[in-house]
């Protein structure tokens, strides 16, 4: 009989280990688990973190793009400036001088230094008088009988053209030639 409990308590033996096996797993599958919860809340609360921050970053972009577009002129305005400080004092020097040749010279320069800002900028204006007529460039106003210019030849401009870059911002306004109506 002692023989039976002995080999009774060596098969319970196993059966208890097997048990606080069992639990020592269940415990550490319990600890795996909740590490794995809490690296998914820090995972959760760096995610929201990130969108927020990227939500953040494009509102400021759109911010900063609205006042580049609210304030894109600025640099043209402040160089244009002082043409028209050079023509008012044009003006009021023909008011206090009869001289009309220093006037003159005056406009001219405030003219070409203007045209020097446009250019700065990206600002050209169009060949006209003896170029051929583009419509794509040139609005033709009116077309005249010429005995010197060729058909389709511009004549005339009543006003320049001007491009910006690669685009046209104005076309130039011109008196086309019929030719030499005669022939």
């Amino acid at each position: 009989m002692a023989e039976q409990e002995e080999k009774r308590e060596e098969v319970l033996e196993p059966e208890r280990s097997g048990e606080n096996q069992a639990a020592a797993e269940e415990e550490d599958l319990s600890v795996q688990l909740e590490k794995a919860l809490e690296r998914n809340r820090e995972l959760e609360d760096k995610l929201l973190r990130m969108a927020a921050e990227q939500d953040n970053f494009k509102k400021r972009m759109q911010r900063e793009r609205e006042s580049a577009l609210k304030y894109a002129e600025e640099n043209i305005l402040r160089e244009l400036l002082p043409f028209l400080d050079n023509l008012e004092r044009a003006v009021a020097q023909c008011k206090c001088s009869p001289d009309a040749e220093t006037l003159l010279t005056g406009v001219e320069l405030t003219c070409k230094g203007l045209l020097g800002a446009l250019e700065k900028f990206g600002v050209k204006p169009l060949a006209g008088e003896g170029q051929p007529f583009d419509p794509n460039f040139h609005e033709a106003v009116a077309m005249e009988a010429s005995a010197d210019v060729p058909e389709n030849q511009i004549l005339q401009e009543y006003q320049k053209g001007y491009m910006f870059k690669d685009r046209l911002i104005r076309a130039a306004k011109v008196v086309v030639s019929k030719g030499n109506v005669e022939e």
